[in-house]
């Protein structure tokens, strides 16, 4: 680890403690996973890979579904938070290896989801029968064609 990575990574670890009394913010869960995937972080975390999160993102998924199954609205929360988790785990790991970052996966979801809502945000408004499901569906097909187009 260089220095000044290093020197970050040593004062980011003292705001996270067990007994902290505020919060913890979406920032600070990054912060946590750029410690647990240093140097000086967690030899586990640091040998993962995208393949070897799979499963892992696969059973909090599921575990989530099973909260929402069971009407278990405590353990959705943190099931969902496991889910997050994994999410900024793969944004992590990505932008180590200069793939894209979180704010890149941030931006692409907003900018689909508006997209894909031009009844609530404007934009082109493909032919359907009345179906918002349709409607989502001409959309995406109409990027995928766009996209195959462009590549």
């Amino acid at each position: 680890m260089k220095g000044k990575e290093a020197d970050t990574i040593k004062s980011l670890k003292q705001f996270f403690t067990a007994e902290r009394p505020d919060a913890y913010t979406l920032e600070d869960l990054r912060n946590i996973l750029r410690i647990l995937r240093s140097d000086e972080g967690c030899p586990w975390d640091r040998k993962q890979t995208f393949e070897t999160m799979v499963s892992c993102v696969l059973e909090e998924a599921g575990e989530v579904a099973e909260a929402v199954k069971n009407q278990d609205t405590e353990n959705l929360c943190e099931e969902l938070g496991d889910l997050l988790f994994q999410v900024v785990f793969y944004c992590q790991m990505a932008e180590e290896q200069g793939l894209f970052t979180f704010e890149d996966a941030v931006d692409g979801i907003s900018r689909k989801m508006v997209r894909r809502h031009p009844k609530i945000f404007g934009g082109d408004l493909p032919e359907t029968d009345g179906n918002e499901g349709d409607l989502w569906e001409r959309i995406k097909q109409a990027e995928k064609a766009k996209n195959h187009k462009t590549t």
